[in-house]
C-alpha cells in the first residue's frame, strides 16, 4: 500500500507523536504491515524536482496512490484562493493539489484535529479561512465536501485528536492496507470506532473522585477535575486512559484536564480551557448520555456519602490518608 503524507496548515505535532510510537523502528513497522511510504515532510529525503515528479506519478496514475494522508488544516484564504499556503517550487496552492490527489487516491486519512475539522489552525475569526478535508468544525463540507468519496466509497477518514495518538494512526494505516476497514468502522464525524467509541473517562485513575464528586480545586489536587478544573472526559470520544500515551501517561494522570481534542470546536470553547462553566452552580458540560436532572440527584448522593478519606486527597497533591486496612475475607 503506497502512502504519500502531505502537510499543510498545522504544527507538525502529528508527526511528532507518531515518532513516539512504541516501536524501536517506525520505518520497519511500516513496511512489515506492507506499507511503503513514497514521501512525507520530515521523515523523507526527497525534496524539490524529486518531490514533485512523485506527486506528477501519482496523479497521471504511473504510482498507485493508496492513501492520501494530510496532516494539517487546509488554508483556503484569502478569499477562497488559498494563495496564503503554495507548495513551494510550484507556485500552486496547497489545496489544489490536495484535491487532485484525493480525487485519484483510493483511501483519504485526515491526521489530527487540524486536517478533520480545521482544529486549532480555524481558532478565533480564522483569517486563514482554514477548515478541514470533509468538514468545516462540525459542518459536513469543508474543502472536498460533504458528498466526496475516495475510491475505495469511503468518506475521509478522520482520525482526530491534538495531536493524535500515534497508535490511533498506525492501527488506521494497517487496517486499510490489510482491507479490513469499511464505513461501519466510522463513528458518526468518520473517526475510526475502534478509539473513538470509548470515552477519556474509561479508565481514568479519578475516577473515585469523580464517582463521590470529590473535586480538584487547583491544577496540582489529585480529585476529580470535572466539577472545577475545565475536565471533559466524560463527553470526549477517544481511549486516552486506556491506551496509554508513551507506555503509561495521558492528560488526566499528568494533572491536566482533558480538553476533548478529538471533537469538532474544542479549540473554542468558550471558556478559559482550565475553568468548568456554570449555571445555578451546576457544571455545563456533564456526561454526554446522562439526563442533567439524574446526575444532579446523584451528585448530591454521592457527595453526602463521600468518605473522608476521599474527600481529603481530593484537594492535596498526594495521598494524605490511606486506603483503611482491613481483612476482606468473607465468612
Amino acid at each position: 500500500m503506497n502512502l504519500l503524507w502531505l502537510q499543510s496548515g498545522g504544527c507538525g505535532g502529528c508527526s511528532m507523536s507518531l515518532l513516539n510510537d512504541e516501536t524501536p523502528d517506525f520505518m520497519g513497522q511500516l513496511q512489515a504491515a506492507g506499507i511503503r511510504l513514497l514521501w512525507h515532510p520530515s521523515l523523507s529525503l526527497e525534496s524539490g524536482d524529486e518531490l514533485l515528479a512523485v506527486l506528477e506519478d501519482c496523479l497521471q496514475g504511473r504510482v498507485a496512490l493508496d492513501v492520501l494522508a494530510v496532516e494539517g488544516s487546509l488554508l483556503q484564504g484569502p478569499q477562497g484562493t488559498g494563495r496564503f499556503h503554495l507548495l513551494a517550487g510550484t507556485g500552486v496552492p496547497m489545496v489544489q493539489w490536495v484535491r487532485r490527489l484525493a480525487g485519484v487516491a483510493r483511501h483519504v486519512v485526515a491526521v489530527g484535529a487540524c486536517a478533520a475539522w480545521g482544529g486549532v489552525t480555524a481558532a478565533g475569526p480564522n483569517p486563514t479561512e482554514a477548515c478541514g478535508l470533509q468538514y468545516d468544525d462540525d459542518v459536513p463540507g469543508g474543502l472536498l465536501g460533504a458528498d466526496f468519496r475516495a475510491g475505495d466509497g469511503l468518506p475521509v477518514v478522520n482520525i482526530a485528536g491534538c495531536p493524535t495518538h500515534p497508535g490511533w494512526v498506525m492501527d488506521s494505516l494497517m487496517a486499510l492496507a490489510a482491507n479490513q476497514f469499511s464505513a461501519a468502522d466510522l463513528d458518526p464525524l468518520q473517526r475510526p470506532r475502534f478509539y473513538a467509541d470509548q470515552l477519556v473517562h474509561h479508565g481514568c485513575t479519578r475516577n473515585e473522585f469523580y464517582e463521590f464528586k470529590a473535586s480538584a480545586e487547583k491544577p496540582s489536587d489529585l480529585g476529580c477535575m470535572m466539577e472545577h478544573m475545565g475536565c471533559k472526559g466524560t463527553q470526549a470520544h477517544a481511549d486516552c486512559n486506556t491506551r496509554l500515551w508513551n507506555g503509561e501517561g495521558s492528560c488526566t494522570r499528568g494533572g491536566y484536564a482533558c480538553i476533548s481534542c478529538t471533537e469538532p470546536g474544542f479549540q473554542d470553547p468558550g471558556h478559559p480551557f482550565h475553568a468548568t462553566p456554570k449555571v445555578a452552580g451546576i457544571p455545563i458540560g456533564l456526561p454526554t448520555d446522562m439526563p442533567k436532572a439524574w446526575f444532579v440527584a446523584l451528585a448530591s448522593l454521592s457527595k453526602s456519602a463521600t468518605p473522608k478519606r476521599v474527600k481529603t486527597n481530593a484537594t492535596a497533591d498526594h495521598v494524605v490518608t490511606p486506603p483503611v486496612v482491613r481483612r476482606t475475607r468473607l465468612k
